[in-house]
């Protein structure tokens, strides 16, 4: 019932890259900079810097959040997970909640 309703993309498996993404030029910048730390984060710990932890892609639907975050995987060669926000929408309390901690022991594991 707490289970996840992820789907796993291996890095074997990624086609995309930031060449399928058409426009978002400030975004795939920004994502590069990303990339360039997941392949290489020593470069930038022994300069000091600090990248964030996480990003966030905000906008309506269909403007492309999902395949810059897959080609994001695709570039660094990381696992992606797809999953909707309406998964963790359940009738019982707690329920999705579970689901949020399920995808993150997941994602650890990869």
């Amino acid at each position: 019932m707490g289970k996840s309703r992820h789907k796993l993309f291996m890095p074997t498996t990624i086609k995309e890259n930031f060449d399928s993404v058409a426009g978002a030029a400030e975004a795939k910048e920004d994502l590069k900079d990303v990339v360039d730390f997941l392949k290489s984060p020593e470069k930038f710990k022994r300069l000091g810097a600090k990248i964030t932890r996480g990003v966030l892609l905000i906008g309506e639907p269909g403007n492309g959040k999902t395949l810059l975050a897959k080609a994001v995987a695709g570039e660094a060669n990381c696992p992606f997970f797809s999953i909707s926000g309406s998964d963790f929408i359940e009738v019982f309390v707690g329920v999705g909640a579970s689901r949020v901690r399920d995808l993150f022991a997941q994602a650890r594991k990869n």
